[in-house]
């Protein structure tokens, strides 16, 4: 068996892949930081990473009726399309600092290194980040996880050709291309159709956020300075195509949305389903989209598991031993039962209250925008925070979007408003700012002085 392997192993692929793997350690130990993953991530297993946290399958099914009670076929069709732009931006100017720092810090740590005069701004995107990361959010260790990333990859590819396929064909009433382009639908209150189709919008950004996790194990890929980047563009680009392919299946075979915004069913889009296809081919459709949504699940576990683990590195977050040890399935345990502990809580908000569990929702949407904005900001405004820049040079043109949508986010989606239908998400999103503002004073800024080198040349 031992003779086996050795005569299937290629010395010249062997060693192509050890210089790589010494390539990719000598960039992050000239960061500061000693190797303490294994290599085991290709391009596919990194990319898949982002894929399956941008969850098209479990976003889009699980938001849709946003959009379809705010705004419409027109109001989905063209957000979807408008933000697919202007969230590929923001991936070309993550991409550019992510190729410059491939470390499992990602926005934290970029913000450290581009700011170092002021590790409040990264302490706080950290902060934010990684709440934002466990809210949304079981870990795997590093094979494992390139595995299931990859399998998630053409299970979304697949499912995505089967529900399209399932829904046109049993479809009893096919839409007119007239309906899915132009069709404008109202069921929020509002009077101004702008606004509401802005509103419809939110399904698209909700969707579409998730690009920046490749970074969070760019410590266990092979040239992450170069697959990361690749696996961050990518991820958006192959979103906006195979999303606008599901929306257009979803909208050429809906019924009847009244219907749809009737539904006694917990998730509005399997009435769309059931309307569509039948009782049991429903079921069918919720299988693909539910086993998605496990393991987008994992993914958002994983990469906040290791964004604990990057903070506690750096003193940015209590229990700095028992968050930085890894077990010997190379998993920081600890981060990864924290976001499961975390995960299940908010779950259980939804028992409580619906609308305190969107607030929650809408909250983290709006922390990784915030995140997205620091770096973003301070690549365009000062420009000489980076020495190395990578290949890309679009970050001017990403930051106001950014800050449109927190404010999109925090809007009321119904009117008139009362308690019930009330946008609590800028209570949520201010109640974690006022926390983490509390922790920097009380202990923050004494321990906290910015990125910590676990290496150093002799």
């Amino acid at each position: 068996m031992v003779e086996s392997k050795r005569r299937d192993s290629n010395p010249a692929e062997d060693k192509e892949e050890a210089r790589d793997v010494a390539t990719s350690d000598q960039r992050l130990q000239d960061l500061g930081y000693r190797a303490e993953f294994r290599r085991e991530m290709s391009l596919f297993g990194v990319l898949g990473i982002s894929f399956c946290a941008i969850g098209i399958l479990t976003g889009m099914s699980s938001a849709f009726q946003t959009g379809l009670f705010s705004g419409g076929p027109v109001g989905l069709f063209w957000g979807w399309n408008i933000c697919s732009f202007f969230m590929f931006l923001i991936a070309l100017s993550l991409a550019e600092i992510c190729s410059t720092y491939p470390t499992m810090g990602g926005l934290y740590f970029w913000v450290c290194k581009m700011k170092p005069d002021m590790p409040i701004l990264g302490f706080f995107t950290g902060w934010l980040y990684s709440m934002a990361m466990a809210f949304t959010g079981a870990s795997v260790g590093t094979k494992a996880i390139g595995r299931m990333s990859t399998f998630n990859v053409w299970w979304t590819l697949g499912g995505t050709l089967v529900l399209a396929i399932t829904l046109l064909v049993k479809a009893p009433v096919k839409n007119t291309p007239n309906f899915v382009f132009t069709n404008f639908q109202n069921f929020t209150g509002w009077e101004s159709r702008g606004f509401v189709v802005l509103l419809g919008f939110l399904q698209a950004v909700y969707t579409l956020e998730g690009c920046e996790t490749a970074a969070q194990v760019a410590e266990e890929a092979v040239r992450a300075e170069i697959l990361a980047p690749l696996a961050v563009v990518g991820s958006i680009a192959g979103s906006w195509v195979i999303g606008l392919a599901y929306m257009l299946s979803l909208l050429f075979a809906v019924q009847n949305i009244a219907s749809v915004q009737a539904t006694t069913f917990a998730i509005p889009i399997s009435q769309l389903f059931y309307d569509a296809v039948g009782p049991q081919l429903a079921q069918l459709c919720l299988v693909v989209v539910t086993l998605a949504q496990v393991m987008a699940a994992i993914t958002n576990f994983t990469a906040s598991s290791r964004l604990f683990y990057a903070l506690a590195r750096d003193n940015a977050f209590p229990l700095k031993r028992q968050f930085t040890t890894l077990n010997r399935f190379q998993a920081p345990y600890w981060g990864v039962w924290t976001s499961v502990l975390i995960g299940c809580v908010i779950s259980c908000a939804y028992i409580g209250s619906a609308v305190a569990f969107n607030a929650i929702l809408s909250s983290a949407a709006i922390s990784v925008m915030l995140s997205y904005l620091q770096p973003i900001v301070i690549r365009v405004f000062w420009p000489d925070s980076i020495e190395d820049f990578g290949p890309f040079c679009l970050g001017k043109w990403s930051w106001p979007f950014c800050v449109f949508i927190c404010i999109l986010f925090v809007l009321p989606t119904a009117y008139p408003v009362n308690v019930l239908n009330m946008n609590y998400a800028i209570v949520a999103v201010g109640g974690l700012l006022v926390i983490i503002t509390i922790n920097w004073f009380w202990w923050g800024k004494y321990s906290f002085k910015g990125p910590v080198k676990t290496f150093t040349f002799k």
